[in-house]
């Protein structure tokens, strides 16, 4: 005899690892994490691509904010170790990582009261 299919018991919290609330604030704290541990953004960022898409609603508008924060971010920086020839380099460095920080922060407060990000596609904050 086959046992009859349920669905999952509502009371289990979702895994980490699942698209949802719980992963998009893993993404958003391996990213902070990435100052200390660089390889964490990676991973992070490996996350986002693989659950954007799976869930819709508001999480994916998080998926997609930290995406689009991992690129603009790495230009950034990448424009600020050119320029840090020049003492401007130095100063764009120290936004670049304030504005990660920022982003990062902004997402996780709306993640954690599950809103959306009003422009997940914006270059700013």
């Amino acid at each position: 005899m086959t046992e009859p299919v349920t669905s999952p018991d509502p009371r289990q919290p979702e895994s980490w690892l699942e698209p949802g609330k719980l992963n998009v604030q893993l993404v958003y704290a391996l990213y902070l994490l990435s100052f200390l541990i660089g390889i964490s953004g990676l991973i992070g960022l490996v996350f986002a691509y693989l659950n954007r898409g799976k869930v819709g609603g508001w999480i994916d508008s998080h998926y997609t904010y930290a995406i689009r924060t991992f690129w603009i971010g790495l230009l950034y920086g990448l424009v600020s170790a050119v320029l840090s020839l020049a003492v401007i380099g130095v100063l764009l460095a120290v936004a670049t990582v304030v504005w990660v920080v920022v982003r990062c922060i902004i997402g996780l407060q709306k993640a954690t009261a599950g809103e959306a990000i009003a422009k997940p596609e914006t270059w700013w904050v």
